[in-house]
């Protein structure tokens, strides 16, 4: 090996370790490039249809954003207060009739004795310091998410430096191809979240009419849920459907099998029909790439990590169609 290839591999372990230690900088960093790039699909819309500038229409729609959900709050926060006491109420209920289901089949029943016995006096001791942990990480979560808006705002501000100064570093040579990738990434990511937005936006309105057709209990509750987990494709949805079915099993079995019903159905028409017709235009991720993306970096990141797999992936795609496919792979000889 030359002193140069040993170099190199040094400079990569370097680089790799950098990256692993500086991974939270990075999470914040990249949702906060998502979030700008959904204000920029905002205040370009804005431009196109006024004579403002970039300053004054992220301005104003920071300022609709703020309005809209002060709005929304005050139209359904108070409802959403209501259910979610409501559901602090209907839990134990919950967890007193299922334990009853399993008392009723004798191989159930030496499951829940196991599972009894396990939980000692001993065992449940840490719990105080586990909810310690968790109030710490949810303080933590807020100041990131107050980082990602704050980045956000700087980067919708002025994309164009930004964008400056990432062609900047990049190689003579490369300076045209990499303008047109990051030009790529932008329309394919700005793709991403206007149809995801508009997917969830459907999901939680149609969910909330079913359900109060249904008249399931916490329909609201059960429907917002439903929305905010349809930005988290595969996983999301099935998880969400957990919810309403369990409140319609306080009142019947045959509820709760009507909201299954309902839920698989409404859940195959924005996967397979609403998702994919507005997506066709921006970005295909096959179920299996975004499935493997959330479990790895769930695996490696949290919740943050799931939630931002999937643009991270959008991002990556087109990286690799543009770069490895057509720079690489298609010149090979």
């Amino acid at each position: 090996m030359t002193s140069k290839t040993i170099l190199a591999v040094l400079s990569c372990v370097v680089l790799g370790l950098l990256i692993w230690h500086l991974r939270w900088v990075l999470l914040v960093l990249f949702g906060a490039v998502v979030l700008a790039v959904a204000l920029d699909v905002l205040i370009m819309q804005l431009q196109r249809r006024s004579s403002l500038n970039r300053p004054q229409a992220l301005m104003v729609v920071v300022l609709i954003l703020v309005l809209v959900g002060v709005l929304i709050a005050q139209l359904l926060l108070p409802e959403l207060v209501v259910q979610i006491q409501q559901l602090g109420k209907d839990l134990p209920q919950l967890v007193s009739k299922i334990s009853s289901m399993l008392n009723t089949d004798p191989r159930l029943t030496e499951l829940e004795k196991t599972i009894n016995g396990e939980l000692n006096l001993d065992k449940l001791q840490p719990i105080g310091a586990q909810l310690l942990g968790v109030a710490g990480g949810a303080a933590n979560s807020i100041i990131q998410l107050f980082l990602i808006a704050l980045l956000a705002v700087l980067l919708a501000l002025d994309p164009s430096s930004h964008r400056g100064m990432v062609l900047a570093v990049t190689p003579r040579p490369g300076r045209d191809q990499m303008a047109q990738l990051l030009d790529h990434c932008r329309d394919a990511l700005g793709g991403w979240l206007s149809g995801m937005t508009i997917s969830a936006l459907t999901v939680f309105l149609f969910t909330w009419a079913g359900l109060v057709l249904l008249n399931a209990p916490l329909a609201l509750l059960s429907a917002l849920v439903c929305g905010l987990l349809t930005f988290v494709p595969t996983i999301g949805p099935t998880a969400a459907t957990l919810l309403p079915a369990g409140l319609a099993l306080l009142q019947s079995p045959q509820l709760m099998v009507y909201v299954l019903i309902f839920r698989l159905v409404l859940q195959n028409l924005e996967a397979f029909l609403l998702t994919p017709l507005l997506l066709s235009k921006t970005v295909n991720l096959l179920p299996t790439v975004a499935l493997m993306a959330q479990l790895c970096l769930g695996a490696l990141l949290g919740l943050p990590g799931v939630l931002l797999a999937l643009p991270l992936v959008v991002v990556l795609q087109v990286v690799m169609q543009k770069v490895i496919v057509q720079q690489v792979m298609d010149q090979w000889t």
